[in-house]
């Protein structure tokens, strides 16, 4: 077919025509790109090179972190750079992707203000800054219509708190900066808000009586703050609230008796580090979807409701540091109403006021328990009973009690041990064989008891002790060598008993060790040159022995040691130089 020169010349003319719209419609928008570009240029440091394919050989819609919309023209929607170790300030230029709904960039370490500029995307849905050094105030956001979530946690950001959020906002985040002023009443406002976090910052005044008009809230973090005053009376209007922290701050009073009656689906409820006071409410038992409870650091008194045993849900119950008692049968019911919190994982009523005899029931909590703590308390008796139907505890503490009796044997049979904190009791015997079989074992503290006996060999079984504490008992004999092949051994205590012999030359081997302590023993022969080659020492304490000869130069060469103690013992000879290097 023969091409007229009329139609050669209308083809030409409509194909020049097109090349314009074809560049936009392939290529994009141009002020994206150069606005991206403009945010690589303020970046010093890509450890990751997570930018590497920010240039003119790809189109900038597939840049790592880019996405653009499918349709013509091509415009930058999301940006995603999470966690790629990003150091430099964030450009201004961001504030010209207009498009732009996401922009997500936590988890680097970004620097400087957040551009102004910010507050004019208002096609913006999500704006995630977390978990980086930004600075300064928090820019107007109000005029970001559509931005429904806000992440700005975990930054250095100062200023006054002020709602500079817009009206559709549904996820607030600004813990962990440093935020001054009270919490703005024109919150309450924002009334598509369900989760507002503001832990950790310096924020006075209490919870606003507006927040009772939230209709949406689910989670109110305001924990590590200057909040003062009486329980926020608010929170009996939040109806839909599934997780409550106010912990580390200056609240003080009684919390409502009926207050769970108003919170159906509370699922964490943390008061811990206050100053509150009186019974632990009745009602508690009425929230039957809490999962979480820590009321501990406060002044509650009375008596452990045994309501509590309604919350099946219960996983995590922390009651410690308060000054709640039990004194006969009818106030440890409590411990048999756990019974019924089958996922109970964590049950902590250390120092407290709880008195007499651990009763038996105690082995019928949870076998998915693993952190039993009653420290701190006024309990007496034998090792309490139960125990050894808690097959999953990783932690047992009773220390600080007026427990006597010996060890059970079956003490060894719990085999996910990895703590056992029994001092300052009136334990006695000799420390059972059986402990060699608790290979997880970290921690074993039994100082300041009634023990004798001498120490195992089988100590040195443990292969994962990192703290042996057996001072302040009756323990005779010599020390086993075995304890310092224990590659994981940091701290070993074995003051105030009746030791003898020598310290063995292996104590060398202790690698890790930072302390060790031997003060008051009979303790005799040479100290070893060995002890210098362990390398992390940081304190020495080897006082009110018989040790005799001379003071090992080899010491000079523990460069952490910072307290060496050596007197009333025997030594003789000079103080070597070396020790002046230290």
């Amino acid at each position: 077919m023969k091409i007229t020169a009329v139609g050669l010349f209308l083809w030409v003319i409509m194909t020049s025509s097109l090349v314009p719209m074809m560049c936009s419609s392939l290529y994009g928008n141009e002020t994206d790109r150069l606005s991206l570009l403009q945010f690589k240029k303020a970046i010093s440091l890509d450890p990751q090179q997570a930018l590497i394919s920010w240039n003119d050989s790809n189109h900038f819609c597939s840049w790592e972190g880019v996405s653009c919309r499918m349709k013509n023209p091509r415009r930058v929607i999301s940006l995603n750079l999470t966690n790629r170790g990003l150091v430099g300030q964030i450009s201004p230029s961001l504030g010209n992707l207009t498009f732009l709904r996401y922009l997500s960039l936590p988890t680097n370490s970004f620097t400087g203000d957040i551009p102004l500029s910010l507050g004019h995307l208002h096609h913006l849905k999500t704006l995630n800054l977390s978990k980086n050094t930004l600075h300064g105030n928090i820019p107007d956001f109000k005029n970001c219509s559509n931005l429904k979530v806000i992440g700005l946690g975990d930054n250095q950001l100062s200023g006054q708190f002020n709602n500079n959020f817009p009206a559709g906002l549904q996820m607030l985040v600004l813990a962990a900066n440093e935020i001054t002023g009270t919490i703005p009443s024109s919150l309450a406002n924002i009334t598509s808000l369900q989760v507002l976090s503001i832990r950790n910052n310096s924020i006075k005044g209490n919870i606003p009586h507006e927040f009772s008009g939230f209709p949406n809230l689910q989670i109110l973090h305001a924990g590590a703050n200057k909040l003062a005053g009486g329980f926020p009376e608010a929170i009996m209007n939040l109806s839909t609230l599934t997780g409550l922290s106010l912990a580390f701050n200056n609240l003080s009073g009684e919390i409502p008796s009926n207050l769970f009656d108003f919170l159906p689906q509370i699922q964490l409820f943390a008061l811990d580090s206050n100053l509150f006071r009186g019974h632990i409410p009745n009602s508690l038992g009425n929230a039957s979807k809490l999962q979480q409870v820590d009321i501990s650091s406060n002044n509650f008194t009375g008596v452990i409701p045994g309501t509590i045993g309604k919350l099946t849900e219960l996983y995590r119950l922390n009651l410690e540091k308060n000054q709640l008692h039990a004194r006969n049968k009818q106030d440890w019911e409590f411990m048999s109403s756990l019974a019924n919190c089958t996922g109970l994982t964590l049950f902590s009523v250390s120092d407290n006021c709880l008195e007499g005899h651990v009763p038996s029931s105690l082995g019928n909590l949870s076998v998915q328990l693993q952190l039993l703590l009653l420290g701190g308390n006024q309990l007496s008796g034998g090792f309490p009973p139960g125990f050894q139907y808690l097959c999953n505890l990783i932690s047992i503490s009773i220390d600080s009690n007026n427990f006597s009796g010996v060890l059970p044997e079956w003490l060894g049979s719990l085999q996910n041990l990895q703590l056992i904190g029994l001092y300052n009791n009136y334990f006695t015997g000799i420390i059972p064989s059986s402990l060699s079989n608790l290979s997880q074992l970290g921690y074993l503290y039994l100082h300041s008891n009634q023990f004798y006996g001498h120490l195992p060999p089988s100590l040195g079984n443990h292969r994962m002790l990192q703290e042996l504490t057996i001072g302040y008992n009756n323990i005779q004999g010599m020390i086993p060598t075995e304890i310092f092949t224990i590659p994981t051994i940091m701290l070993i205590d074995l003051s105030l008993n009746k030791l003898d012999g020598s310290l063995p030359i292996e104590v060398g081997n202790a690698k890790q060790l930072a302390q060790l302590s031997l003060s008051s023993n009979k303790l005799t022969g040479d100290i070893p040159s060995t002890l210098g080659n362990c390398e992390s020492l940081e304190k020495i304490m080897l006082d009110q022995n018989i040790f005799s000869g001379s003071i090992p130069t080899s010491l000079g060469n523990i460069l952490s040691l910072k307290v060496l103690n050596l007197s009333q013992n025997n030594l003789s000879g000079s103080i070597p130089p070396s020790l002046g290097n230290l």
